[in-house]
């Protein structure tokens, strides 16, 4: 039905008003889901979900098995937004379908069906159950007959889970019939099957069902099982009690379990497998000892038949079924909202898979779809011709096949409005050069479509050969030039309106490039400029970019090399200190508004080789080496030479060897390094240089060892001597394990006194040892013998050293010193003299005497020693306590050990000198002296007796201090230099010199006479330096 046109004029204007408001129809967020509520459940309400969103809000309604829920009238019905809540759920009433409808003012849409069920299970019938009597090694089925019940689970889990389950009880609850290949409880009927009844399963069997909804379980009455008493079963052929149906559907992604057991005697033993002959895949599990195959995410390959066979000695028997695959609608391709012009077409698909194949229905606004001449449905496909406002609605597709069915929502607004450029406006400015193509763009927004026509300035645009009109409105104009620069104006019209939009077309010159970059070769650390300067039209602005090998240069990262110079038209780059990274393609791209001109150059690094690779010992003896190795990175300079380099142990870093060829070029990778020390564990390392200079060295060969052979370095500083009586000592420096040429090293000493020709040798097997000790009694006192040291290792031999003369251990003395005296020098000190002793050659050389010394109250064995070099013939014992006295001894001492003690002397130190300072030193001066007063100084009893003062002076200038002595408690200095002195007084005892006055500074000598003590005196801060100075001084007589 046409509208008229102040309906279309109405219903475009709510359209543009629609538009502003963003109104929008139902879309469902939650849908109600399929529920169970279980019967007697302590919950006395169930809710079922429905929200929507839209604008406006929409407003929800709710239908049960197709009919209308009026919540105002049945108050066990409530709605809570869109959730619709039963209150008392009660399974006569609410037991159904529920559907939920969402509306606002554009449209309605439905949900999918949600199934409501009620889920209980009642007692068995309280009767008793007659017995089963049965022979020995016959089979038999004991029946459970469930009570009433329901709970059936509702799609989409109807195939996964079982409503009801089954056990059974052996005479006493917990007592649980065990399943095995003999006994078998089936989850289909119920039933317990035993295969051969044994003696042992005479008793009470009662059946046990559990509700896997609602977790109730319910007892059977018992079924007493008596063997019969005319005798046992004969052996007879498998007989199959329970089977699958010979048609079985199966969902997909669903579980299949198909279960299979037979009677008979021997118990049969239970084989599966598919008619058609092919493996079983992995996924499919035998249960309960083969009575059950199960077929978990069953798919359509799963599909077929499947055979059970039963079989023992007696015969077998065959049970066969077909698994027929189904799917539910699954979508496709669902509808998605669609906004159109009035008078226009629509093409609405929908498609889903589904087995069997799915059938469609559409709804309207909640209803079925009326279908017309314009309106048509074919293969799920919606189409309606010439649209008019009134087909605006919520639509739904349903796809559905006996196994389901699935909804697919969405809004169809079919609109009319006059042409807007409001939302679509057109660019006020386009920018091309000269020659280019440009497509001026004319959009409105328009129902139906607008029509347009285009003006520059006041002329109307013509189609020419150069110019032609698009068909969405727009303008093209190829190889542009300056004259087609102006205003354009589009104006669209359709029969509600219409509308016009403007814009400015700019044609420019093109960019040029005058001054680009070319190729360059450079060399590491140089600094270049790659030019980049353009040419380009004045009312453009224009950009440089530079890329290295494809990537964005970043000059604030890398700008410690690189950096962007020159004017406005020009975009150098300059690189400084340039690496073997920077190597590569470089782009400089030049861009406008309206166009980009670019220009490559290639920049070459030329630097030190870089590391040689694969550096390999090919062959090694005992002192040379052939290497080879592989070119590494020449950086773009060819590599000149090679040099190798080798580490030990023992060497202090790598070191340059000797090679052959000496000089190795650059198209050499071998060489042989002689030289080399046999025994010894090396590394080598290859060096390349070219032009630039010498690069990385290689990564280190992997160490090998030269070969053993004959050692060619004797030990040097060959000497000895020294040692205890009939001893020769021969003392050498160990050869460096780099020269001991192999293992197994030693050593061969080689000694005979002197004159003699014969040779006594002997091996000292370590190779770090030092020494060699002869002992034997026959070996006379310091006499002379000639000696060599040679080597040996497992190759042979080496040289001897050079012959050099050694000493015998010298003879102890026998003599003790004579004339020991002793006396004290202060209250710490004593001096303890001595005569010489008579020496013999058998003693060698004397090194000297040795002062025991200990205190009255001390022991002998406890004592101190001191020790004089040479001929000496006193020492001085210091650091000794005050007044006590000492014993002492001396004796004389060699190489070959000490002689005896001489007879021991005594002396006692003197006592300590006073404690007292001088105090109340006095001073006055005059231009030329200084004249000092102290008082005396009283020792007490325990101290020593003064015998007299010293005088301490120096200058302010000077460290160098100078002593007066004096015995009187007075002094005169004559001091010729001006100049501040500092001054200290001590008084003298036999004990060593007393404690020391206060310092004094006395100024420096003026004009005026002064005078101090020691209670005017300043800090005194010595100083370095020294002066000499003439001093004079007169001793006051009191």
């Amino acid at each position: 039905m046409m509208l008229s046109w102040k309906q279309l004029i109405l219903l475009s204007f709510i359209g543009c008003l629609a538009g502003e408001l963003l109104l929008q129809g139902p879309v469902f967020i939650k849908e109600p889901s399929n529920s169970i509520f279980p019967v007697g459940s302590e919950d006395k309400k169930i809710t079922l979900n429905c929200e929507a969103r839209g604008n406006p809000s929409p407003r929800y309604r709710w239908q049960l098995n197709g009919s209308d829920i009026d919540t105002s009238v049945d108050h066990r019905y409530r709605l809570n937004g869109g959730n619709l809540i039963v209150i008392n759920p009660n399974r006569n009433w609410d037991t159904g379908s529920y559907q939920c409808f969402a509306t606002n003012s554009l449209g309605t849409i439905v949900s999918r069906e949600a199934k409501l069920q009620f889920a209980y299970l009642e007692n068995f019938k309280t009767r008793m159950r007659s017995p089963v009597s049965v022979r020995e090694g016959q089979g038999v089925v004991l029946l459970c007959g469930p009570p009433l019940h329901s709970g059936v689970i509702p799609e989409p889990w109807k195939e996964k889970i079982q409503k009801l389950s089954y056990a059974w009880v052996f005479n006493e609850y917990p007592s649980f019939v065990e399943e095995d290949s003999r006994r078998f409880v089936s989850q289909e009927t119920g039933h317990l099957y035993i295969a051969k009844v044994e003696p042992s399963d005479v008793g009470n069997y009662t059946c046990v069902v559990t509700s896997t909804v609602t977790n109730a379980r319910v007892l059977g009455s018992p079924t007493p099982l008596v063997l019969r008493a005319d005798g046992v079963m004969g052996e007879y052929e498998p007989k199959i009690e329970v089977q699958f149906p010979e048609t079985l559907p199966a969902a997909k992604g669903s579980t299949v379990k198909l279960e299979c057991f037979a009677l008979g005697n021997p118990v049969p033993q239970i084989n599966w497998k598919r008619s058609d002959g092919m493996p079983f895949p992995n996924k499919i599990k035998l249960r309960k000892f083969s009575a059950v195959l199960e077929i978990p995410n069953f798919q359509q390959e799963d599909a077929g038949s499947y055979e059970c066979i039963a079989e023992n000695s007696r015969g077998k028997n065959v049970a066969r079924g077909r698994l027929t695959y189904y799917a539910k609608p699954h979508w496709v391709h669902l509808i998605k909202d669609v906004e159109i012009a009035v008078e226009d077409n629509l093409y609405w698909e929908c498609r889903a898979t589904g087995k069997p194949k799915p059938s469609y229905r559409w709804l309207k606004n909640g209803e079925a779809l009326v279908l017309e001449e314009r309106i048509q449905i074919e293969n799920g496909a919606l189409t309606i011709s010439n649209l008019n406002v009134s087909d605006s609605g919520m639509f739904q597709c349903i796809a559905e096949n006996k196994h389901g069915l699935i909804y697919s929502s969405a809004e169809l607004k079919v609109v009319a409005s006059a042409p807007d450029f409001s939302r679509n406006p057109m660019k006020k400015l386009v920018q091309v050069q000269v020659g280019s193509l440009v497509n001026l763009d004319c959009k409105p927004r328009a129902s139906p479509r607008a029509l347009s026509f285009w003006t520059k300035g006041d002329m109307m645009v013509q189609e020419h050969a150069r110019i032609s009109f698009l068909n969405d409105g727009g303008l093209k104009i190829m190889n542009v030039t300056k004259a087609d620069g102006g205003i354009y104006t589009c104006t669209a019209e359709n029969q509600f309106g219409k509308a016009n939009g403007t814009t400015h077309l700019v044609v420019t010159e093109p960019t040029r490039i005058i001054l680009a970059p070319s190729n360059m070769d450079v060399s590491v650390g140089e600094s270049v400029i790659l030019p980049c300067q353009v040419q380009h039209d004045p009312l453009l602005d224009i950009m440089f970019t530079w890329y290295f090998n494809g990537a964005l240069t970043d000059f604030k990262k890398d700008g410690s090399h690189f950096e962007k110079v020159g004017g406005s038209s020009s975009g150098d780059l300059m690189i400084r200190n340039i690496q073997l990274k920077h190597s590569g393609k470089y782009v400089c791209m030049v861009q406008s508004g309206v166009d980009s001109v670019s220009s490559a150059a290639e920049l070459i690094v030329r630097g030190s080789p870089g590391p040689p690779e694969n550096v390999k010992v090919d062959e090694i003896t005992d002192t040379t080496a052939q290497l080879s190795w592989k070119e590494g990175a020449d950086n773009h300079s060819p590599v000149i030479s090679y040099a190798i380099q080798a580490r030990t142990p023992f060497s202090v870093g790598w070191q340059t060897v000797t090679t052959v060829p000496e000089a190795i070029d650059g198209m050499t990778h071998t060489a042989t390094v002689v030289e080399l020390n046999p025994w010894v564990e090396y590394e080598f390392r290859v060096v390349a240089s070219n032009k630039i200079g010498g690069g990385e060295p290689s990564l280190p060969s992997e160490k090998v060892r030269t070969e053993e052979a004959v050692p060619e370095v004797p030990p040097s500083e060959v000497s000895g001597g020294g040692g205890s009586r009939s001893e020769l000592v021969i003392t050498w420096d160990p050869v460096p394990e780099e020269l001991q040429n192999g293992g197994g090293f030693g050593y061969v000493v080689a000694f005979r006194p002197l004159g003699v020709t014969t040779w006594i040798q002997t091996v000292v097997t370590s190779p770090d040892s030092p020494r060699y000790v002869f002992r034997n009694e026959s070996i006379m006192p310091f006499s002379p013998y000639e000696v060599k040291v040679g080597v040996y290792n497992n190759k042979g031999e080496g040289p001897f050293s050079p012959v050099t003369t050694v000493f015998s251990a010298e003879e102890e003395p026998t003599v003790a010193p004579s004339q020991i005296s002793a006396h004290s020098l202060s209250s710490s000190e004593i001096e303890v003299s001595w005569n010489t002793i008579p020496w013999k050659l058998s003693n060698g050389h004397l090194l000297g005497y040795e002062v025991r010394y200990w205190n009255n109250g001390g022991e002998e064995e406890s004592s101190s020693k001191v020790k004089v070099a040479g001929n000496q013939t006193s020492a001085t014992l210091r650091g000794l306590k005050s007044n006590l006295e000492y014993y002492t001894a001396v004796r004389a001492y060699n190489s070959a050990g000490t002689g005896p003690f001489s007879a021991t002397v005594n002396v006692t130190t003197k006592k300590t000198p006073p404690s007292q300072p001088p105090g109340n030193v006095v001073w006055n001066t005059t231009d030329t002296k200084v004249l000092l007063n102290w008082e005396q100084v009283k020792a007490m009893e325990n101290e020593s007796e003064v015998t007299g003062y010293k005088v301490f002076y120096r200058t302010s200038s000077q460290n160098n201090v100078q002593v007066l002595n004096t015995n009187k408690t007075s002094a005169e200095l004559l001091l010729p230099i001006k100049e501040d002195y500092i001054i200290e007084v001590k008084a003298t005892t036999d004990g060593g010199d007393g404690t020391s006055s206060e310092q004094i500074r006395i100024p420096r000598i003026t004009s005026m006479d002064a005078r101090g003590s020691t209670s005017a005196i300043s800090n005194v801060h010595p100083m370095s330096g020294y002066i000499s100075i003439v001093l004079f001084f007169i001793v006051n007589t009191l």
